[in-house]
Parts: structure tokens; sequence; C-alpha cells
């Protein structure tokens, strides 16, 4: 397809929360799950568990998917940090925009997931100008959300997303 990968996932972190930016097309699930083959390492993904239903659960499991219950008034970022305490191994995907649409600001989710679950968070590139795929160093949520925010978001500067 001829992307590359930059990078790679330190093989002691087990559990991470990895932030894929910019997401800007359905186009990113599939580099990610040719990255990820490049890499060697087993990425997860959340889905409402709406769409783990037969024949598509197994596919969905099998490329790392994880039925997440979206019902009104849980806490999901604590629901999700006991998925990071039941699992022996969990590498989360997830995009800090929560949307395919060029924004603003990113959401926070992602911060207070890693922070609860106690693991670092990986940003992850994905340049369809010269389409690479950079893969950065963990990253330890230090309470700051501001200033931390601000640090992971300096990664993605100049990096091109994908418009459909």
């Amino acid at each position: 397809m001829g992307w590359r990968v930059s990078g790679g996932f330190p093989p002691e972190i087990k559990k991470c929360v990895v932030i894929v930016a910019p997401h800007t097309s359905w186009h990113d699930f599939f580099v990610g799950l040719f990255a990820r083959k490049a890499v060697k390492t087993r990425i997860h993904w959340l889905g409402k568990k709406e769409l783990f239903v037969w024949p598509l659960n197994y596919y969905f499991k099998y490329t790392g998917g994880t039925p997440l219950d979206r019902t009104s008034g849980q806490n999901k970022v604590q629901s999700i940090a006991k998925i990071f305490e039941s699992k022996e191994e969990f590498r989360l995907a997830l995009a800090p925009e929560g949307t395919r649409k060029k924004v603003e600001k990113w959401r926070t989710g992602f911060y207070f997931i890693a922070s609860e679950a106690k693991v670092p968070i990986i940003p992850v590139s994905f340049d369809y100008g010269p389409r690479v795929v950079t893969i950065g160093t963990p990253f330890y949520p230090t309470g700051d959300v501001e200033a931390d925010i601000m640090e992971l978001q300096s990664f993605y500067k100049g990096v091109e997303g994908k418009n459909d």
C-alpha cells in the first residue's frame, strides 16, 4: 500500500492507551490493521456491544475488538479501566478527536482512561502526505490535563490526515 512504519511499541508495555490522530477517514481503521501487523503488536479497540453479534463478532474479536456497554448513566472511564484490570495485555486504540471530522479541541476521555487504569499513553500518527505511521514514546499522565494534552498534541504538528 506504500506505507511505512516509524518507531515501535516497547515490548515490556503490555497495557496502554494508543491515541491515533488525525482521525479523518474510515481508511484509518485499515491503515491501523496493516501497521499493527507490520510491528507485530496486538492493538485493541472498543465497539458498542450491539455490533458484536454473529457472524461479525468473530471478526471483530479477531481484529482486537472488545464490546462495550454504552448504556447511558454509566461511568465509561471506570468501565474501560476495569477492562484493563481484567486483561493481561490490552493496548487500546482511541481517536482523541472522538470523530472523523476536523475538530479544534480534543476530547479528554482517553486521558482519564489512561489515568484511571494507570497506564501510559502512546501517540501514533497516520500521516497521509508521506504515508508514514509514526509510533511515539510512552507518555505518563501527570495530572495536569491541559499541559499534558498540549504536549501530546505537539507530536502531531505537521501531520496530514486523509479527508474523505
